[in-house]
């Protein structure tokens, strides 16, 4: 009877061990859920207000954007504006292709979903009268609006123009840093507007426009420049390495400190991060590690050698990983 009663109850120990885990494994997936829904809202509003001042303050005022929508702006110019959408999903194709090989899928499906919205955002409010606005009203106005909506897709890890994705790709090919391929990229946008319709001013108001809406995205998210180096002080730093590297792809390096107070050794992971990773490497590391303590810095420049640039195979497809070897 006391073998029976013993059998029993770790029978019934072990069923409660498994509704526990049950418990975990549904509220983790409803965290996650809660997660892809905001981050989906994040970038339908976006994209919303991104395509509201194109709609009403860009296109009546004849400016443009820089980069994929700029060239998209100036074809729907030529062709009429209700191809806007069209051009802007057809140029984008071969950025999507681009970051589905080298860079993670989840990012992808991302980006492939804000530029959908963001191109049926602009067929759907193309009904919309245009702001009878004065130039430097629509500059400002406009500017501020784009920058606005474009900070908000890409807070939210999404991305509608391919020409960041190909400014990456050259920065870890060539090392010229993604600010000063999107310059070049986008001198030969204005400057081939101008020379098209001949009309150098609508190509310096777009500059402008330009610049405002730059600023304003650097404002929505944060202030985040091209690179980050972060450092990374936790009570797990081998297992956390190898998440981050798994999941990331990234190169990182051990340093090895001791607490002030504390007097202990311990291993501090530095990490080079481009801004479209650093939101999911501070999940990871909090996940993880929820008293991990991290800090982040801007950088200007990073420049390596050919044996610093590390083959890593990212859920399939081969990334070179940024960052220290």
């Amino acid at each position: 009877m006391g073998a029976f009663a013993f059998r029993a109850f770790l029978r019934c120990r072990k069923n409660a061990h498994i509704v526990i885990i049950q418990i975990m494994v549904k509220l983790t997936s409803s965290q996650k859920l809660a997660k892809h829904f905001f981050n989906y809202l994040g970038m339908t509003v976006g994209a919303a207000l991104a395509a509201l001042a194109i709609r009403i303050f860009l296109i009546p005022n004849e400016l443009i954007d820089g980069g994929v929508i700029g060239i998209s702006l100036i074809l729907a110019r030529v062709y009429g504006s209700s191809y806007l959408s069209f051009f802007l999903l057809i140029l984008n194709l071969p950025f999507i292709y681009l970051a589905y090989k080298f860079i993670r899928r989840s990012f992808v499906i991302h980006m492939f979903s804000a530029i959908v919205m963001f191109a049926i955002f602009l067929s759907v409010l193309q009904i919309l009268p245009a702001f009878n606005a004065d130039p430097l009203e629509a500059i400002v106005i406009g500017g501020a609006m784009l920058g606005a909506g474009a900070g908000l897709i890409i807070r939210y890890g999404g991305c509608t123009d391919g020409t960041e994705i190909l400014a990456i790709l050259i920065n870890r090919k060539k090392g010229f840093t993604v600010g000063q391929v999107i310059l070049v990229i986008n001198f030969f946008v204005f400057g081939a507007y101008g020379w098209i319709f001949s009309d150098w001013h609508i190509a310096l108001r777009s500059l402008m426009t330009y610049i405002v809406a730059f600023k304003m995205m650097d404002i929505v998210i944060a202030g985040l420049e091209e690179l980050k180096s972060v450092l990374i002080m936790c009570s797990k730093p081998d297992k956390l390495s190898k998440i981050i590297t798994h999941e990331l792809g990234l190169g990182l390096t051990f340093l090895k400190g001791k607490g002030g107070y504390s007097g202990e050794d311990r291993d501090i992971l530095f990490v080079i991060v481009e801004r479209l990773d650093l939101a999911e490497l501070k999940e990871i590391v909090l996940r993880e590690d929820p008293a991990a303590f991290i800090a982040i810095e801007n950088l200007h420049e990073v420049a390596y050698g050919r044996t610093a640039k590390i083959a890593l195979k990212r859920k399939g497809r081969k990334k070179l990983a940024k960052g220290t070897a």
